[in-house]
């Protein structure tokens, strides 16, 4: 054991100490005991806790705000097993002796359990250093950073936005063409492109199509954009003479400071024969992608960009039946790491398997899909890229066939109609949105034939069918009746609705009735979808409903939990459906006395019927004080219709 004079030259003088100890710079404290007395405590220690000198009192006593934040047992912990142990940025409320109010602190609090021989009770050593103020800058700065997120999101969003509202809204279908475009902006840029792309329905079956890229990105770009892609559109729609649109643009462009230099390159495809008349205005030239042999570029004209004083020449070629023409942007030629002679090479042959399905097997694409998505998505992924890409193609096919039914005139064909009718539609091309309106107006017209035509038995129906080489359909909905009313059990509310959905639908509607039957006669045009496309996602989503079993089965789910009960819809919603879903909403409300959720999500298609029995039980609901709440989520195909007949809904989440 060591004599006090040992110690003295050991540790040194004991005032000296003491007051070193006192000012030290971070908060020191030492407890004793059991019950944690604090026996020794410095000078910043007092300051940050707002305590006086603690005489030996336990810290319990001291502290009595600190139970239920884990101190006191943190203490008992360290006390009873001997073990140190660090707590980091330890948030804390302690209250202001002055004030009495709290205030959160944020500490790094070391405990060291500590026994000598001149304190033979265990004692501990407790640090203490206050980091609230780099706490709170450090949550100042996350902050920051997540508004910066937010407001990139945001902008992010508005470009978008911006850049799908300047670019084509859907893509001609037409009979002999199958016509596929994808556009990915710059990866390093927040600023929406100048690249652009149409596509003109022609007269005769002919098609112009058009890509082109101004100088820059950007707001004023993207107005700059805007106004060739109007001018040429206006232009080639005339008559289809490319120099004279060129001519247009290029007039535009000598007074827009914007638009000088931007580069053209216009086809204009005759489905028919396959003969091409091209410009290459200081573009990259088309290619041909055939699935029976290789890809090859055309030849360029010669042409120089807008406002280059060199006049547009033109020139000739031929596209076979089944071969792809592909106008790119530059974007795709001009990837990092790639100088031009490869890039030429790489796209070339990446859109030559595409073309052919050799690259990413996807037998139900159309090969103009498959060139426009698989190219991009698979010559950016090995590159990345610093400009706009745009790809838009047309693959020249065969004559698209048109739909002839002819069937009795009962409940269940409205389901065979509804079949034929979605699959043509998906054949020749129609997207998602077409297939809901022209599917919903036939589902209509045929129900009123059903309801309407005939008195005593079923009698013919015919439904006909084609796809014009303007990019319309023209359907013809025929019965051999006379009119007849049904009974108000019946139709009800549905009196006179589906001819109004259907009408309001598509472009055109019209119904004439004579002594031989009725004929009612839809005409719509048809748009594919052009995918704006961002790098995190390339590869593109199956369509929604694929993988469907069953896609005339209604069902009906029970959904779990909370009130008020929900239930959830998958399938059509028809005449024949209806039915089995009034007596559910009936069963479910107990006759409208509770409240009920209907999810509408999965709803494929949603007839006057089914609109007529939410009509009914909204109001009855409405009557006995409860509310039904339907939930039909933006986009949908129940949000289209309750919108279309002013039904009230929720768009927002169903929980």
């Amino acid at each position: 054991m060591e004599k006090p004079d040992e110690r003295d030259r050991v540790v040194g003088d004991a005032e000296f100490v003491r007051g070193v100890f006192d000012a030290l710079p971070i908060a020191v404290a030492v407890t004793q005991g059991p019950e944690h007395r604090v026996v020794a405590a410095n000078t910043a220690y007092r300051a940050l806790t707002g305590r006086p000198a603690p005489g030996g009192a336990p810290t319990r006593e001291l502290f009595p705000e600190l139970a239920g934040q884990q101190v006191y047992e943190m203490l008992d912990r360290v006390y009873a097993s001997g073990v140190p142990e660090t707590i980091r940025e330890w948030r804390m409320h302690l209250v202001d002796q002055e004030t009495a109010e709290a205030i959160e602190v944020s500490l790094n609090c070391e405990f060291l359990p500590h026994r000598s021989a001149a304190a033979p009770d265990r004692s501990m050593i407790v640090i203490v250093t206050d980091v609230s103020d780099r706490v709170r800058e450090r949550h100042a700065a996350q902050e920051r950073a997540e508004l910066a997120e937010q407001r990139y999101a945001h902008a992010a969003d508005v470009i978008a936005s911006l850049q799908r509202a300047l670019l084509p809204a859907g893509l001609p279908v037409l009979p002999q063409a199958r016509i596929a475009a994808s556009y990915l902006p710059a990866e390093a840029d927040t600023a929406a492109g100048g690249d652009w792309f149409d596509a003109v329905v022609l007269p005769a079956g002919r098609v112009a199509l058009v890509v082109g890229d101004v100088v820059g990105h950007g707001v004023a770009a993207s107005a700059t954009m805007s106004q060739l892609r109007a001018v040429l559109h206006d232009r080639l729609e005339e008559d289809g003479d490319i120099v004279a649109a060129l001519a247009a643009a290029d007039r535009v462009a000598a007074r827009v400071p914007g638009a000088r230099a931007a580069t053209v390159c216009v086809a204009v495809l005759d489905t028919a024969d396959g003969s091409i008349r091209y410009c290459t205005a200081g573009h990259p030239p088309p290619l041909i992608a055939a699935p029976g042999s290789d890809a090859r570029y055309l030849p360029p004209t010669g042409s120089g960009p807008l406002a280059s004083g060199r006049p547009p020449v033109v020139a000739d070629a031929q596209l076979d039946e089944g071969a792809v023409l592909v106008l790119y942007s530059d974007g795709i030629l001009e990837r990092p790491g790639r100088h031009h002679g490869q890039a030429v090479a790489e796209l070339l042959q990446v859109a030559s398997d595409a073309a052919a399905d050799r690259a990413l097997p996807d037998p139900e694409a159309t090969a103009a899909r498959r060139v426009c998505d698989q190219t991009i998505e698979l010559l950016v992924r090995a590159t990345g890229h610093a400009d706009d890409i745009t790809i838009l193609a047309a693959q020249r096919t065969p004559p698209a066939p048109g739909v002839d039914l002819e069937t009795a005139a009962t409940p269940d064909s409205v389901r065979a109609v509804h079949r034929t009718v979605a699959g043509w539609l998906a054949g020749v091309g129609g997207g998602s949105g077409d297939l809901v309106a022209v599917q919903h107006a036939i589902g209509e017209l045929v129900t009123n034939v059903v309801d309407h035509a005939y008195a005593d038995e079923p009698g013919p129906l015919t439904v006909t069918g084609e796809l014009r080489e303007d990019g319309t359909v023209r359907i013809e909905v025929c019965d051999r009746g006379r009119w007849r009313e049904r009974s108000p059990a019946i139709s009800g509310q549905r009196r006179g609705l589906g001819l109004v959905m259907a009408g309001a639908m598509v472009d055109d509607l019209r119904i004439d009735h004579g002594a031989g039957g009725t004929t009612a006669t839809l005409t719509h045009r048809l748009a594919g979808p052009a995918r704006l496309l961002d790098a995190d996602g390339l590869a593109p989503v199956p369509p929604p409903g694929r993988g469907r079993t069953d896609p005339e089965l209604l069902l009906i789910l029970e959904q779990p939990a909370g009130p008020p009960p929900a239930i959830r819809l998958d399938g059509p919603v028809t005449a024949l459906t209806s039915g089995m879903m009034a007596r559910e909403l009936r069963r479910l409300t107990a006759g409208g006395t509770r409240d009920l959720t209907v999810d509408l999500t999965g709803v494929t298609v949603l007839a006057s019927a089914g609109v007529a029995v939410l009509q009914q039980a909204t109001a009855m609901s409405r009557e006995h004080g409860r509310q039904l709440r339907l939930f039909a989520p933006s986009g949908t195909v129940a949000q289209h219709v309750l919108s279309l007949v002013a039904i009230a809904h929720d768009t927002g989440k169903s929980s």
